[in-house]
């Protein structure tokens, strides 16, 4: 499995089942898993904490990689929660995106 040939439902499949395996479904409330949505991204943002914009290589990639399934495992398992379809989420966020923040007001511009 890579992410050229995996969709979305797969990996929101492989998660369901394992959190219905251990009959966490009565946990994974909105609110908890919001909580653990924001608990995971921190401990994503720990790991750069302290390091500067070029110190990349002094981080570990393992734990990165860690970390950001957490995210996104945790959101996944929120979408399947609340029965989203993330894709229609996405795009409709992309576009919202993009009607707010035009290219060529915003190219090359952080605020």
């Amino acid at each position: 499995m890579s992410d050229k040939t995996t969709n979305i439902q797969e990996l929101k499949d492989i998660v369901a089942a394992f959190v219905e395996e251990r009959q966490w479904n009565q946990f994974h409330s909105p609110k908890n898993l919001s909580m653990s949505i924001a608990i995971e991204a921190a401990e994503l943002m720990e790991l750069f904490q302290w390091s500067n914009e070029g110190d990349i290589d002094d981080i570990s990639m393992n734990r990165v990689r860690e970390e950001l399934a957490d995210v996104v495992i945790y959101c996944l398992s929120m979408a399947n929660a609340l029965e989203l379809d993330l894709t229609t989420a996405v795009k409709a966020k992309v576009i919202a995106n993009a009607k707010k923040y035009p290219v060529d007001r915003f190219k090359g511009k952080y605020k």
